[in-house]
């Protein structure tokens, strides 16, 4: 019988998201698939630097054994093709991470394979592979790689992940009247709708898959999962937010409406192991201290176009 990918949260991340490809992908763009593909054979045997989202994908992975049941999957999505990917499972069984699938398309796009392994979260360095999940109606994130943290020893004994609100939990509705009408408008549309449930955004049925996974933990001292809202909303727009996830009947941890200050400082406080966000001049500098990731908007949802 055909294992089942519809319960376990299903996690897709390129090789550049798990391991430390930099060099590679310059020799890549610079000297093009030949150069890049006789180098990988040659080194195939030296094991790849952990990359911006390997203590996140395996601090999920170690969930496996805290139940007697399989809660999470991570299915490598990559553009090698298989001669060059043999480096990657090399390092992956050197590190002993418990994954055993993958996509490889010889340099394909990955969209239309998501949804084939149910994915719930893809993690991506590529922005044409994450913009055309976004479209596909998959939480995905462009993450920032080469960044701090990305070879942190430190084992991850309670995963912490942040989230932006509009565009990211939430639609880009709220978002869309602020670039248009500014900061007065925005927050007089909030207030009036303050009961009105925002409609669903790309990371909304990702963050109901994590209030699953805490639930099973609900029992124990403490949850191996929690989540946090790091958002630029502050009052009176935080009713509506707490009122939607109350109507999602969904659980974040903590949250943070911050009215314009600086994500960077909570973020490092949060302690979160990643961190998503619409916009770059919040991802950037978090990535400083946290490891990142964009969340393109999907096609003509664009506030700024």
């Amino acid at each position: 019988m055909p294992y089942d990918l519809t319960d376990p949260l299903v996690i897709g991340i390129s090789s550049r998201a798990l391991f430390n490809l930099e060099q590679e992908n310059r020799i890549f763009e610079e000297k093009g698939v030949d150069a890049y593909e006789k180098y990988q054979v040659e080194h195939e045997n030296e094991i790849l630097q952990k990359g911006s989202a390997f203590q996140l994908v395996k601090a999920f992975l170690n969930l496996n054994g805290k139940k007697n049941e399989r809660l999470v999957e991570v299915i490598v999505m990559s553009r090698n093709n298989p001669n060059t990917s043999l480096r990657i499972f090399n390092s992956i069984q050197d590190y002993e991470l418990d994954i055993t699938r993958a996509a490889l398309t010889s340099g394909e796009s990955i969209a239309p394979y998501l949804k084939a392994f149910k994915t719930d979260l893809f993690l991506s360095a590529n922005v044409d592979d994450v913009q055309d999940a976004i479209n596909s109606g998959i939480a995905a994130g462009q993450i920032l790689t080469g960044v701090a943290h990305a070879d942190s020893k430190r084992k991850i004994d309670q995963i912490r992940i942040a989230f932006d609100g509009d565009a990211v939990l939430f639609s880009a509705e709220a978002e869309k009247i602020y670039q248009r009408e500014g900061i007065k408008a925005f927050a007089e549309h909030e207030k009036n709708n303050a009961n009105t449930p925002m409609e669903k955004g790309p990371f909304a049925n990702f963050l109901t898959t994590l209030s699953r996974i805490q639930e099973l933990f609900k029992n124990e001292e403490t949850r191996p999962v929690r989540t946090a809202l790091v958002t630029s909303r502050n009052a009176p727009a935080h009713e509506r937010a707490i009122k939607t996830l109350r109507e999602w009947g969904v659980r974040i941890d903590e949250a943070f409406f911050l009215g314009g200050v600086s994500k960077t400082e909570v973020l490092a406080a949060f302690g979160a192991h990643i961190f998503f966000d619409d916009q770059s001049i919040h991802t950037e500098p978090a990535s400083t201290v946290v490891p990142s990731a964009t969340v393109p908007y999907r096609d003509g949802d664009n506030p700024k176009r």
